[in-house]
């Protein structure tokens, strides 16, 4: 397990609010992995891997490389701890998003609201590299 997020509550009349996106069966996703969208079929994501990329979930599931499925359910609404990149403190309750490293976070700017790379907002201050939890909230896409 890398930086991968961890659930700490799960929110909504359905926990989570989980959504199925489509993916490549070539594709390996672990649990707890930020997904973000990327061209190809309706609705097909991969991990998060790059800053101002359309953040839609945190993977539910591990998605096993050739494993025969093309699909993976992401969570888009909870609490959940997920990692901070090394890009300064953020303060209680500002929004985040997407880092240029894989499955952190960064203090979100006007390019992440464009972008819809945005995660939520932080329920801790937090430092650089520090887990804390982030009220998850990505229905923005496709909820």
């Amino acid at each position: 397990m890398a930086a991968e997020a961890t659930i700490i509550e799960l929110i909504g009349k359905v926990p989570g609010c989980p959504i199925r996106f489509t993916c490549l069966d070539a594709s390996a996703i672990a649990k707890g992995a930020l997904l973000q969208m990327t061209t190809g079929t309706i609705r097909q994501v991969v991990t998060h891997a790059a800053a101002d990329k359309s953040i839609v979930g945190i993977a539910a599931h591990e998605k096993v490389a050739n494993d025969g499925s093309t699909n993976i359910t992401a969570w888009t609404n909870g609490i959940f701890d997920i990692t901070a990149a090394a890009a300064g403190a953020t303060d209680i309750g500002h929004m985040v998003a997407g880092s240029a490293t894989v499955n952190m976070f960064t203090p979100a700017d006007a390019n992440d609201l464009l972008q819809s790379s945005f995660i939520g907002n932080v329920l801790e201050t937090t430092d650089n590299d520090e887990r804390v939890a982030v009220r998850v909230l990505t229905q923005h896409i496709g909820g």
